[in-house]
């Protein structure tokens, strides 16, 4: 078995639709690294779409999904009931930085989080309007679509999306959008187009993933924390891609200092198992009656036992400094390489484990977005034998996600690959 075999057998089975950053098939993974079905090691700064926090195959997360497993893998908690979906929700009601009494609805995807989350909040509010911004990814079924800032390829040619869906531009300084610009795209929004009695919610990720790793400024998640509370809005931060010590913080969003009404979470959540949340308060969860929530798969048995063992995890391992330490390595690493790059690094952003570096056409004083040159740089990398992924609108970005159980050795191997491939395609020039 090889990787060109298995690529035939791909193109004759699996739609054009699901596609791949890499055509590196794995056949076995350990912390921040894994093996190619030829036996070929790969340091991997992708983490599963920072799924991997930490690390893949952890002894403990593997070991509760086992356990888990010899009692019984699928009953459906609509049906019969079981403990490890009340001891999770009870941790995570403890965690989050939302105000007041909370509980916890599982799902097992990203996307149907958020669709729960806007489903809550139209029925809590009796509203049907839902702001969210430009650059945001929320998921590919059709109301994460609706709220997803960036047209293709998640909403080309798929037809009519959710009605009463609203964007406002992200700040994006670099890109000329400020934060007085998304400001005023509000207050322009509710005078004009929209009475923000008739919204249910503001969707907004702490940072943008797919968007192109963008922090949203303090300022703008706290202006938006008072005008919800203004108008009876409810605030959901989609905590998906940021969740659980990614960025230095158990969320995001806790540095700003502000406390959403629903946090939507997945990925990191279940160490690699399938498992989706949203937490909030207490009386808007409670607002839909019986029946209204739930899916077979949700908060699947296996799910959250390895969820329970992955927030145990960051919290004796003390993964939340880790992040941090992990933050500053990557970024100095990264702006030596931007010092060197003679401007096709046009900057260096993100917060803790979650960093990027966007690249640009060299010379170009409007900051021309280098797509072709980034895609090159992620193919070259993984010849070298590092697995990165790009994003941003242009998709000119390239987004570092490291397991955050990666050890400095590793780290600093990793990003030594990195140069060697940005050096390769004349990124680094000196």
């Amino acid at each position: 078995m090889n990787s060109a075999d298995l690529s035939r057998r791909r193109d004759a089975v699996s739609p054009r639709g699901v596609s791949s950053a890499t055509a590196i098939y794995a056949a076995r993974a350990q912390g921040a690294e894994l093996w190619d079905v030829e036996g070929r090691r790969y340091i991997d700064f992708a983490a599963g779409i920072a799924v991997l926090n930490t690390g893949h195959n952890h002894p403990r997360v593997r070991a509760a999904a086992i356990a888990q497993i010899e009692q019984f893998s699928h009953v459906c908690f609509q049906v019969t009931p079981y403990e490890p979906y009340l001891a999770l929700a009870e941790r995570l009601n403890a965690v989050v930085p939302t105000k007041g009494p909370r509980k916890t609805l599982f799902v097992t995807t990203g996307a149907e989080a958020v669709e729960n989350a806007v489903k809550i909040a139209r029925y809590a509010t009796k509203r049907s309007g839902v702001i969210a911004f430009a650059g945001g990814f929320h998921g590919r079924t059709f109301m994460a679509m609706a709220l997803t800032g960036k047209v293709s390829p998640y909403k080309l040619g798929f037809g009519p999306l959710p009605a009463e869906t609203y964007h406002l531009p992200f700040p994006n300084p670099l890109h000329g959008v400020t934060l007085d610009d998304s400001l005023r795209s509000l207050d322009t929004l509710f005078r004009s187009d929209l009475d923000p009695g008739r919204v249910a919610a503001i969707v907004i990720e702490p940072i943008q993933g797919e968007g192109g790793f963008h922090v949203a400024p303090p300022a703008l998640l706290r202006r938006l924390r008072s005008l919800c509370d203004e108008h009876g809005i409810v605030l959901v931060v989609d905590e998906i891609q940021t969740g659980f010590a990614r960025t230095g913080q158990l969320f995001a969003c806790e540095h700003a200092g502000i406390e959403p009404d629903l946090i939507t979470m997945a990925k990191a959540l279940g160490g690699g198992f399938p498992l989706a949340a949203v937490t909030g308060l207490a009386t808007t969860m409670d607002s839909v009656g019986p029946g209204g929530l739930g899916g077979t798969f949700g908060g699947s048995p296996v799910g959250c036992a390895a969820g329970l063992a992955v927030l145990k995890v960051i919290e004796e391992e003390r993964l939340i400094e880790r992040a941090r330490a992990i933050g500053d390595i990557l970024r100095e690493r990264l702006g030596m390489f931007a010092e060197q790059s003679r401007g096709a690094i046009a900057e260096v952003r993100g917060m803790g484990a979650m960093m990027a570096i966007e690249l640009v056409q060299r010379g170009e004083s409007s900051c021309v977005p280098d797509a072709d040159r980034t895609k090159a740089v992620i193919a070259r990398a993984a010849q070298h034998g590092l697995v990165i992924l790009s994003c941003g609108v242009w998709s000119n970005v390239i987004r570092l996600l490291p397991p955050l159980t990666a050890s400095d050795t590793v780290l600093q191997e990793g990003l030594d690959r990195l140069e060697r491939a940005l050096r390769d395609e004349g990124v680094l020039v000196s």
